[in-house]
């Protein structure tokens, strides 16, 4: 029984709470350390020192979940700032230019520059 819960059920919780912990902390070194706390005060609760090397191995999962979560939502958010669409600031700054009276047209081709 106590095979199971070391090989198969903490590591799976350990992913599905690094994980979640990554995308509320949003630091990876934080998730480990709240890992291996809490892993720290099971051990010595629960187990025995042999379960420490356990709780080190634990705590590097733990980190190597949340890093590579961090690198899906870095991912994630640069497919979305990528997109095509103009914001409200894009449009001012436009029609800006459109409405403003100097001999250049708003093509944005940088063909006359503006002195200040």
């Amino acid at each position: 029984m106590n095979t199971l819960l070391i090989f198969f059920a903490l590591p799976i919780a350990t992913i599905i709470l690094a994980a979640v912990l990554e995308k509320i902390l949003k630091c990876p070194i934080a998730v480990a350390a709240v890992a291996f706390a809490i892993y720290l005060i099971v051990t010595f609760a629960v187990f025995n020192a042999t379960f420490l090397i356990a709780t080190i191995v634990y705590t590097i999962l733990a980190l190597i979940t949340a890093l590579i979560v961090r690198f899906i939502n870095n991912l994630l958010n640069d497919n979305d700032s990528n997109d095509c669409t103009l914001s409200s600031l894009d449009t001012l700054a436009i029609n800006n230019n459109a409405n403003s009276t100097n001999s250049c047209n708003s093509c944005g081709c940088n063909r006359c520059r503006r002195r200040f």
